[in-house]
């Protein structure tokens, strides 16, 4: 078969549109870099422009109002972002969440929530991470038990590391309908009993503590606490008990539009670093850039960036066309991986460019170094992906 590697009419609009609602940005980007990266507070209206230019739609069906461009298309501008200097944790957040909702809500959710999110209107977090489980989903202790006249759930547990629940208008939060214990008890697998809630963060019960975190674009985490929180059973999204399979399709667009970011953010360094070394004279009037200890090493991250790019496309392309999720996992780990790596390869070598004003704020890199050092460990560790590759690619025994 043929390969092709043209973008769609819709991708090419999407790239478009992204790079007109920066350009209308421009005269403020460091004005609103320094918000998102130093104060870490997002500008709505950066927000509402995702959702005039159809970004924050990508992923929700035309019957819900959006544009159902697909992953490959959101992947595409968050890129475009990011080569512009700009990240949000919570666009990918809110992307991975309408994944799930798209391929496991019920017709009622849909309705209710995917147009309002298409529009801009709702901003949604992602809840799975406990102090005692952080890489281990399946140890969470997050309790949700149905009441008595089967109308609510009752949560009670702790999240923590919750990125944007103060701002978020909903939660897509992973609990246990049944207990791990229970599980063993009944000699069911440990992947039983986990289910997903799409809820209010701010309901009466759940108490948000900020956090003292860095590296998140223009967010604060949270450690969220539920006690004895009642929330509607119509907020389940998928199955009572099965939700780990509804969980995959939230993780592998997370992972393969935080690659995408990361793609972006360093081709923006790469740029800066070369227009940098284009323009500094040491010694003699020629620019550093002649001299190949500065030139090659961002040379070769300029290849890295093409490769990489072209892994984080295939996984974006691969979820899009609705292979199986383990297949899907594998791309966007990989993708994650060589994009996390590239990404602060690249902050690096833009700040040793720079020389000493690689440390200065006015430069507006060092900034980076916090954000793309979070990719490495987040939204999943390099350990964790290479045990993945070893055991699902490579058949060698589990490892942990």
């Amino acid at each position: 078969m043929a390969l092709s590697f043209d973008f769609s009419e819709e991708q090419q609009q999407t790239r478009a549109a992204t790079e007109r609602l920066l350009r209308r940005f421009e005269s403020r980007r460091e004005e609103l870099k320094r918000m998102i990266l130093k104060e870490q507070r997002f500008p709505q209206e950066m927000w509402d422009a995702f959702a005039e230019a159809g970004i924050l739609g990508a992923l929700v069906p035309e019957e819900y109002g959006g544009s159902n461009a697909g992953l490959l298309s959101m992947a595409i501008a968050l890129e475009e972002m990011g080569a512009h200097g700009f990240g949000s944790a919570l666009l990918i957040l809110t992307a991975m969440d309408t994944a799930c909702l798209v391929r496991n809500a019920t017709e009622a959710m849909k309705k209710e929530v995917l147009p309002e999110v298409a529009a801009g209107k709702l901003k949604l977090c992602f809840a799975v991470t406990e102090p005692n489980a952080g890489s281990n989903t399946f140890r969470i202790t997050t309790t949700a038990k149905k009441t008595a006249d089967g109308k609510h759930y009752r949560l009670n547990g702790e999240k923590t590391f919750i990125t944007g629940a103060d701002v978020a208008d909903r939660m897509l939060l992973v609990v246990r309908t049944t207990t791990l214990a229970e599980c063993k008890a009944a000699g069911l697998p440990k992947a039983v009993g986990l289910s997903l809630l799409l809820i209010d963060p701010h309901g009466p019960g759940i108490t948000l503590t900020p956090l003292p975190t860095r590296g998140i674009e223009g967010f604060r985490q949270f450690s969220v606490v539920f006690e004895d929180a009642l929330v509607p059973a119509d907020t389940l999204v998928g199955e009572q008990d099965g939700g780990a399979i509804a969980l995959f399709t939230s993780l592998n667009p997370e992972r393969i539009l935080a690659g995408a970011l990361a793609v972006g953010l360093a081709q923006h360094v790469n740029n800066k670093a070369a227009a940098y070394a284009m323009d500094r004279k040491v010694f003699g009037d020629e620019p550093i850039a002649t001299h190949q200890a500065i030139s090659h090493p961002l040379a070769e991250i300029q290849i890295e960036i093409e490769a990489t790019r072209n892994l984080v496309y295939e996984a974006a392309w691969a979820f899009d066309k609705g292979l199986e999720p383990g297949e899907v996992g594998y791309y966007a780990n990989c993708a994650k991986f060589k994009a996390a790596r590239l990404a602060l390869h690249a902050v690096d070598r833009a700040i040793q460019t720079h020389g000493g004003g690689g440390f200065s704020e006015d430069m507006g890199i060092i900034y980076y170094w916090e954000s793309v050092r979070l990719l490495k460990t987040a939204p999943i560790t390099e350990e964790m992906i290479l045990n993945y590759v070893a055991e699902h690619k490579l058949g060698m025994p589990r490892s942990y």
